[in-house]
């Protein structure tokens, strides 16, 4: 049996405005310990910056990150997925368009974010829990 990403799902996001530099964004991900910030515009999402749009977007295309706005550098077209997705179709969407985070919306509502890292920490659980299931049926 396949488990859900529900139990996966970071709810408590870090959010930048997109209008703020990508210095400030990469500040913010220093100090929150994340790899990726979910952008806004007022009160709504309006991308996804990662460590590796900093990477390929600002530093390797030697461009000032206290100059380039997050808006300038941001993925917008986000990949969403509902909290009833397999961690499995999650990996292969991430496969599919090459990226570590996913949003996921429950109906229209944002609800968190899903990363590679939550994804296998699930698959790790999913198969530990099958061990532990065939363990006992072997021993029964």
């Amino acid at each position: 049996m396949a488990w859900t990403i529900e139990s996966a799902i970071v709810r408590k996001v870090s959010t930048i405005d997109e209008h703020r530099s990508c210095f400030e964004a990469a500040e913010v991900m220093t100090k929150e310990f994340v790899g990726a910030l979910v952008i806004t515009d007022g009160a709504k999402i309006a991308g996804i910056l990662t460590e590796r749009d900093l990477m390929t977007r600002v530093v390797g295309k030697h461009k000032d990150p206290e100059k380039v706005s997050v808006q300038e550098m941001m993925t917008t077209d986000l990949i969403k997925v509902s909290p009833n997705e397999t961690a499995t179709d999650c990996l292969k969407l991430m496969k599919q368009h090459r990226c570590r985070h996913l949003l996921v919306f429950d109906s229209d509502e944002f609800v968190g974010i899903v990363s590679v890292r939550d994804i296998f920490m699930l698959m790790m659980e999913e198969q530990n829990e099958l061990i532990e299931q065939l363990e006992h049926y072997i021993g029964s």
